[in-house]
């Protein structure tokens, strides 16, 4: 397994897992929430905070689909809308995150994000799953020569093997399940030393599963250098990700099994858990180590990955440009376009047929049959 250097923390290698408090985007835009997580963080001992530079634009499409919502279902698009903020806010949660001894992470979804990032001196930038395929973006943020970390949730190998590819510098990979919440059994979690030989970097797990426990352990046992898990105030809290995420006395408790897991190794971690969650459901959780899209994420491959969708209304006859065509996340409603490798194929050439405001791009739409 390589290893990896963010800032001054050292990731894999024989140094402690690295463990990053996921807040997303659950302080919904109010600082003194943000930093209330942050404190959270800082106190359960976590070694990072990672949040989410969201631009709907550069995510989804407005006629995407709704969101359910403790008050009720909203527009995905407008929940989104709703959680942009410029650079100072971001400014402002790096300082506080380093302030509290946290490392400042942050996941870009687009270009306009990724560039904000840059010119904050981030030290690392994280890429979530749905955007492994979204390989300009990849380039864009490994030409800014720091470290990459991806989730690999809906990704088959090949996937994975294009976008490390695309970075040829320091990455890690997050062995991921695409589902909220993701059952335990799917994790598989004996593929980690295999990515870790196929590719020679850092592995580590982001963790979607409800117990603290029980996958965050495993995955040391089995040789994660990072474990990544949402955080949130509370699970009755308004932000997306907290009904999956971890309240601060969880968190703490999870912190705590991973660096039991780490103290006693992996036979002893393997029976304890087994005495304590079952032989049968550890065994589950430890799969066979052959990289495959999980049963609860096969309905998504596809739709939460990037492809091509118009941005507008395409009329028949017209020529795509990238004025027209964005690379999005299909989502909830729209019909999946291309992957975004066919971008620069589809650029200039003449539709056969009206593409409807905001559905994907196919093939049918480009050639006559």
């Amino acid at each position: 397994m390589g290893s990896l250097l963010i800032g001054d923390r050292s990731i894999g290698a024989g140094a402690p897992a690295f463990v990053i408090a996921e807040i997303g985007t659950g302080h919904g835009g109010d600082p003194s929430r943000a930093r209330a997580l942050l404190d959270a963080a800082a106190e359960a001992g976590a070694d990072c905070a990672k949040f989410q530079a969201v631009f709907a634009d550069e995510i989804i499409h407005p006629n995407t689909g709704e969101v359910p919502l403790p008050g009720g279902s909203i527009s995905l698009y407008e929940r989104f809308r709703s959680l942009e903020r410029e650079e100072e806010f971001y400014r402002r949660l790096k300082e506080d995150a380093e302030r509290a001894g946290l490392l400042f992470l942050c996941t870009p979804f687009g270009p306009r994000s990724a560039a904000m990032l840059h010119a904050m001196g981030v030290a690392a930038y994280k890429i979530a799953s749905p955007e492994l395929n979204y390989l300009a973006l990849v380039r864009q943020l490994a030409g800014y020569a720091r470290p990459i970390i991806l989730s690999t949730g809906v990704s088959t190998l090949g996937d994975i093997e294009r976008a490390l590819d695309a970075i040829e510098g320091p990455s890690a990979l997050l062995h991921c399940v695409t589902a909220y919440p993701a059952p335990p059994e799917e994790y598989n979690l004996r593929l980690l030393p295999s990515l870790a030989s196929l590719f020679g970097v850092p592995v580590g797990v982001s963790d979607h599963s409800l117990d603290p426990i029980l996958v965050p352990a495993a995955s040391v046992a089995c040789g994660a250098s990072i474990i990544e898990k949402h955080l949130c105030l509370s699970r009755s809290g308004d932000g997306l990700d907290d009904p999956i995420a971890l309240p601060p006395q969880e968190f703490r408790r999870m912190v705590a099994a991973v660096r039991l897991a780490e103290k006693a190794g992996s036979d002893a971690t393997f029976r304890r858990l087994a005495d304590e969650y079952g032989a049968a459901r550890t065994e589950a959780l430890l799969g066979d180590g052959i990289k495959r899209l999980a049963p609860s994420e096969r309905a998504n491959y596809g739709r939460t990955n990037r492809s091509l969708h118009a941005r507008s209304r395409i009329p028949s006859g017209a020529a795509l440009s990238e004025e027209n065509v964005a690379v999005l996340r299909t989502e909830k409603r729209l019909r999946p376009g291309l992957p975004p490798e066919f971008l620069p194929v589809i650029i200039g050439k003449r539709t056969t047929r009206e593409i409807p405001d905001g559905e994907g791009i196919v093939w049918e739409d480009i050639l006559s049959t």
